[in-house]
């Protein structure tokens, strides 16, 4: 009797071992299959005329993925031209900065034509950076715009006060805790921000003046933080043509010669691991960037 129960319980144990075996073995063919038709996809590319994608999605924090982007398809002489896909309300003040650099150095140094089309929105450091292409296309129902800077962060310190908390700050300067969140700024604290915000005002009102071959005074005028639609921004001369991605596509081949449909190029998206597969991306349980930048102060190019 006790065998016959011992030989179920390792007939069990076979059934079960072999078939958690083969859910392994289907799962590493899944990753596998996928990543052979990456590759695959990748080696298709390699043929044709080519025209590179890169996505600017999102509030803008880190430029780096962008900005290595750019630079690897600039350096690539099998891509005849770089769409940046905007669909981003901006973000930091330097982050936008860094890629705007990069975007006028693909068109000015590397003489590759680069060109922005706008999707649902690119406004502040999303157009900022758009403005240092050679032509940013827009749908007509497309947000464009919202030149300006803007600085903000929560003041807690009726919070604190309420919970019978003090916050103790030892400093060197007047001005080394400028915009602690625990009180008020003083009148002195308020013009210095201001300058540095007016600063950076002026570098955004120059770089879109030079970008989009306007007289400063003019982009001044409308610098004043409003939106258009893709459709209202063509006549001030904020974007070049009214056209949905496929538009932008189409009118760029012609430009760098492309006869027929081109081959688009973007960069391989991140890999997921077996964990990834099994268990999900865990990352979307983590604070994001974007929450933890509206607990800090900082200025941005940022359209809210």
């Amino acid at each position: 009797m006790a065998d016959g129960k011992g030989s179920r319980t390792l007939l069990w144990i076979l059934i079960g071992g072999g078939a958690f075996f083969l859910f392994v073995l289907a799962v590493f063919a899944l990753v596998y299959i996928t990543l052979r038709t990456g590759e695959q996809t990748s080696f298709a590319s390699s043929f044709g005329d080519k025209i590179a994608v890169v996505d600017l999605e999102g509030v803008i924090l880190n430029p780096k993925t962008v900005v290595d982007q750019l630079k690897k398809y600039a350096d690539d002489d099998s891509i005849k031209a770089i769409i940046l896909h905007v669909n981003s309300p901006g973000g930091g003040v330097a982050a936008s900065e860094e890629i705007y650099r990069e975007v006028k150095r693909v068109r000015d140094e590397k003489k590759k034509r680069i060109v922005a089309s706008i999707e649902t929105v690119g406004a502040s450091g999303a157009y900022y950076v758009s403005s240092a292409t050679n032509k940013i296309y827009a749908d007509q129902g497309s947000i464009v715009g919202s030149i300006g800077v803007i600085s903000e962060w929560v003041n807690y310190g009726d919070l604190l006060h309420w919970a019978k908390m003090k916050e103790i700050i030892l400093k060197t300067g007047e001005f080394k805790d400028t915009g602690n969140p625990t009180r008020d700024l003083t009148a002195a604290e308020k013009e210095y921000l201001q300058a540095l915000i007016n600063n950076l005002y002026g570098q955004f009102i120059q770089a879109v003046a030079e970008g989009r071959k306007l007289k400063v005074d003019e982009v001044r005028a409308i610098a004043n933080g409003k939106v258009w639609t893709g459709a209202q921004a063509l006549p001030m001369k904020l974007i070049d043509q009214v056209a949905d991605f496929q538009g932008a596509v189409e009118d760029t081949a012609k430009a760098v010669g492309i006869k027929g449909e081109p081959t688009l190029v973007r960069p391989e998206k991140d890999r997921k691991t077996v964990l990834d597969l099994l268990f999900g991306d865990i990352s979307q349980l983590l604070p994001t960037r974007e929450k933890l930048m509206e607990q800090h102060m900082g200025f941005y190019y940022l359209w809210k």
